[in-house]
């Protein structure tokens, strides 16, 4: 059965226009001149009138300076998603912050403004799973929300990390990419609430929170419900039909092929959201893009290394750079028996016969879903991962594999060079090997002997490329992020601003030429 959801009214956003300023000096001499007349006439009802007036002086000034909160004083919640406050806790202060039109000059915003429509909440809010508030292999939608978007404290790390760096470290749901966007961008230096001057438009739909319950069931109307209901609400608004759609953008928290069910032969898994004609100029953030499609951007899957500082970042690039590594490489994951010539069970196999090079974690037996020190000792104590696609081409494990500083071993080049282009350094063997997996069927290469190939400085060069890469990479806990140093979000949003500013100013110069 359908869920029964009603319409909003069109133009919700409209309203959040610009006020007219206030020439305040007219205003306080008429406001002087009526009440000197209301005391003379009515001297019973000054005390009264003067309250009044004092507390539209004070409303004046408040409203039209930058900085409408002392910063004395405690933030409250404003009436922007009032009840998220419960669904995430931290958001108090980032609402009072993001309300705010932030000081910055151009040469801070060079690409422009980003504007953060207020969605009804049956299209995020209401999504989050709420009986659960950490990770769970049986619910995926488990700790999506939790300290948004990036899950509880890894408490289980404080054994092998040291305790300055192990209160970076969470348990972070895989697919919770949509919320932490939602949550950095209402806090973006470069959010605007003036819609008028923003260059790009963000949608804050949670898009793989809305299909991901239905993928599993043959409730397909249910897969699609949310996202029909999205795009006609969104096709109402004024700024959407500028443009239709070319300067607006979204996060989906899981692979596209979760979005194309009209691309999937038999026409059965996911939802038809990026095959609708409405979303043809819209870009996208996923965490596995379709190869021909330049509207999906790849970007990392979130890691469970959330730094808050620029100097906790630093350290942690130190201490994964100068770790004793005792084995060669290691293998995460599960051998999938219900795959003809499944790779990673070879994988698994093959490691297995050579225990005195590869360390082994079997996800069958350890939980690799909840952050897993045993997980977190494999990848430190390795000199190379070993990253073979997972269900899908791509898979979280390279970016762990990378934040802990091992060298991540492919086997599919779309598993990560055609996949993260703004994210990993141009050149794939500075920081990475790659291995043929017919090489491998066959037996005509050695993994092991080509690890072992390389030399010792070899490998340090590549690690510390691999070290070198790990703030961009990363999702940082602070809600405007770590200053100067670019993470993954930031890197993230200034290109797809860069990307609509260009194509607006080629739109206005071919106008203009013609």
């Amino acid at each position: 059965m359908l869920s029964p959801y009603s319409d909003e009214s069109p133009g919700a956003d409209e309203a959040m226009r610009k006020p007219q300023k206030t020439n305040n000096n007219d205003f306080l001499k008429n406001a002087v001149s009526n009440f000197q007349y209301q005391i003379s006439t009515h001297p019973r009802f000054w005390l009264f009138t003067f309250f009044l007036f004092f507390q539209l002086v004070v409303l004046i000034f408040t409203r039209n300076s930058p900085f409408p909160f002392s910063v004395h004083s405690p933030p409250s919640p404003l009436p922007q998603f009032p009840s998220e406050i419960d669904v995430f806790p931290d958001l108090q202060t980032a609402h009072h912050d993001a309300n705010v039109i932030y000081p910055f000059g151009d040469s801070e915003c060079e690409y422009g403004r980003v504007y953060v429509y207020n969605l009804p909440s049956k299209f995020n809010k209401d999504l989050a799973l709420l009986t659960c508030d950490d990770l769970d292999p049986w619910k995926w939608q488990c700790g999506l929300v939790t300290n948004d978007g990036y899950g509880k404290r890894s408490t289980e790390l404080a054994g092998i990390l040291p305790g300055n760096l192990s209160a970076a470290w969470y348990r972070t749901n895989q697919f919770s990419s949509e919320v932490i966007f939602h949550y950095r961008l209402l806090n973006y230096r470069c959010r605007t609430n003036d819609p008028e001057s923003a260059t790009a438009f963000y949608i804050p739909f949670y898009a793989g929170q809305a299909v991901g319950k239905y993928l599993w069931t043959d409730e397909i109307e249910n897969r699609d419900f949310l996202s029909n209901k999205l795009l006609k609400w969104v096709q109402r608004q004024k700024y959407w039909k500028k443009y239709k759609g070319l300067d607006h953008f979204l996060t989906l928290g899981r692979i596209t092929w979760d979005f194309r069910r009209l691309g999937d032969p038999e026409k059965l898994w996911g939802s038809s959201f990026l095959n609708r004609p409405q979303m043809q100029n819209v870009t996208r953030f996923t965490i596995e893009k379709a190869p021909w499609d330049a509207n999906d951007i790849s970007v990392p899957y979130p890691t469970g290394f959330h730094p808050h500082s620029e100097k906790e970042l630093r350290e942690w690039q130190k201490f994964a750079l100068s770790y004793n590594r005792t084995s060669l490489f290691t293998f995460i994951g599960a051998a999938r028996g219900d795959i003809d010539s499944d790779f990673r069970s070879r994988l698994m196999s093959y490691c297995r016969n050579e225990s005195d090079s590869c360390r082994v974690v079997d996800c069958a037996v350890i939980p690799c879903s909840n952050g897993s020190s045993e997980i977190q000792k494999a990848l430190l104590s390795s000199d190379f991962c070993l990253q073979p696609k997972g269900d899908s081409l791509t898979r979280r494990s390279v970016f762990d594999c990378m934040v802990a500083g091992s060298v991540p071993v492919f086997f599919w080049r779309r598993t990560a060079y055609t996949q993260y282009q703004w994210f990993l350094p141009e050149d794939p063997g500075s920081y990475s090997v790659f291995i043929d997996p017919e090489a491998v069927r066959n037996g005509t290469a050695s993994i092991k002997e080509i690890l072992k190939s390389y030399s010792k400085d070899q490998v340090r060069k590549m690690r510390e490329k691999v070290v070198e890469t790990i703030p961009r990479i990363v999702y940082a806990r602070p809600s405007g992020g770590l200053g100067i140093v670019k993470d993954a979000f930031e890197i993230a949003i200034e290109g797809v601003l860069k990307r609509v500013k260009d194509e607006n100013e080629w739109k206005e110069y071919v106008d203009m030429g013609s």
